[in-house]
């Protein structure tokens, strides 16, 4: 990898593998886009948007271009970039004839705790656990050539929509109305003392615990080996072929319509498919993603140097997200949970990550390194980290 000369810091000159401006870019826009999802649960715990009990016109079509455009689309992009993470780690520490399984694994510890303080503390819709875990189903597979890997990405991807499928038409969940008791009642819980949500926060995650191993961690492993895949193919320098880009678009445009379909049905069981549906239709539309930046971008620091910056800090950036929406919805403002409709939610959304932007921007002229980059690298380490460290991971690659 070529090098690049990089600031005084003291008075060391200090030389570091320049990144990737691809996987930067792609990071960047990652961690922006989840948050117009996420944005949606900081306030009101699991429920998530509670429609009205009449759906306003823009509600409608919010949730539309949602479907299309949003949901589940980042969060698949970011379980594709950790496996990047994973792939770019192991090939480099096997070169330095080091223990890469032994490094990777620390780091992946790390990210359990990360992600369980994140999930009982802050903001219980947590992903960093479920990567922990999903990365170490995905460690066992790193050697296998790209035929097996894909086969492996598609068994474990396929196997939790199967049962998310039967668990949707076997135990719907019942739409939850603004105004009703319900809601009421669930809105109660997450505006009322810190050690009350602290405890259903516990609970919550209790039966994440249960849940994931069956479910998204076998979901974010087949990503994570897409990710290696794609990756080992070079498909992060030149993207894909004008005949995958129409596949990938026919089916994301086939599947987000019957995903639409499902949500606006009143039939509880399609309401519930669409959640399964989704996140089918979010892997095509993922990859179209990654294949615009890379072409936008084509590994040029100069172009999309503000997603750069932001995908250079994105694991702060996502618990400052949390961080943020959990005292924006919960402590600060709790009536917004009750009185916005989605268009506003999408207006505090962009506000917010053009705030990101800019500190991204700022943060960067001083440092190196995010905070939490820092401290995760920091622990998972077995000697003091040096400056010319290469970022191994998918939130920190």
């Amino acid at each position: 990898m070529e090098l690049q000369q990089q600031s005084l810091q003291g008075n060391k000159l200090s030389l570091e593998p320049a990144r990737n401006a691809n996987i930067d870019s792609i990071r960047g826009l990652a961690v922006l886009g989840i948050l117009f999802i996420n944005i949606y649960f900081f306030g009101n715990g699991y429920l998530g948007y509670a429609n009205h009990e009449s759906v306003p016109l823009h509600d409608t079509l919010t949730m539309l271009f949602s479907n299309f455009f949003l949901e589940g689309r980042f969060i698949s992009l970011f379980s594709i970039l950790f496996g990047v993470g994973l792939a770019i780690q192991y090939d480099k520490l096997s070169t330095q004839g080091g223990d890469a399984y032994k490094a990777m694994k620390s780091r992946l510890k790390w990210l359990l705790l990360f992600g369980a303080i994140h999930a009982v503390f802050i903001w219980y819709g947590d992903i960093l656990f479920t990567y922990a875990l999903g990365g170490f189903v995905a460690l066992c597979y790193l050697k296998l050539d790209n035929r097996k890997l894909i086969k492996k990405s598609v068994m474990f991807i396929t196997i939790p929509l199967f049962l998310m499928t039967i668990i949707s038409l076997f135990a719907p969940e019942e739409p939850i109305i603004r105004g009703t008791a319900l809601f009421e009642e669930d809105v109660s819980i997450w505006s009322s003392a810190y050690s009350e949500q602290l405890m259903m926060q516990f609970i919550i995650f209790i039966g994440i615990l249960v849940i994931t191993p069956f479910t998204t961690m076998w979901m974010a492993a087949g990503l994570m080996l897409l990710g290696v895949m794609l990756y080992r193919k070079g498909v992060f320098e030149k993207g894909f072929s004008q005949k995958q880009l129409v596949v990938f678009a026919l089916s994301t445009i086939l599947l987000s319509a019957v995903d639409s379909l499902c949500s606006l049905a009143a039939d509880p069981k399609l309401a519930s498919l669409s959640m399964t549906i989704v996140m089918a239709s979010a892997i095509p539309m993922a990859l179209i993603y990654l294949h615009l930046v890379v072409k936008l971008c084509q590994n040029r620091a100069s172009v999309l140097a503000p997603l750069q910056k932001v995908g250079r800090l994105a694991f702060s950036l996502y618990i400052l997200q949390s961080v943020c929406g959990v005292l924006l919805f919960r402590h600060f403002a709790p009536t917004l949970t009750s009185t916005l409709d989605r268009p506003e939610y999408m207006l505090i959304a962009i506000g917010f990550s053009i705030f990101q932007i800019i500190l991204a921007i700022i943060y960067l002229k001083y440092f190196n390194q995010g905070p939490l980059e820092w401290l995760w690298r920091r622990l998972a380490s077995q000697k003091p980290i040096k400056p010319e460290s290469t970022p191994i991971a998918a939130i920190d690659s």
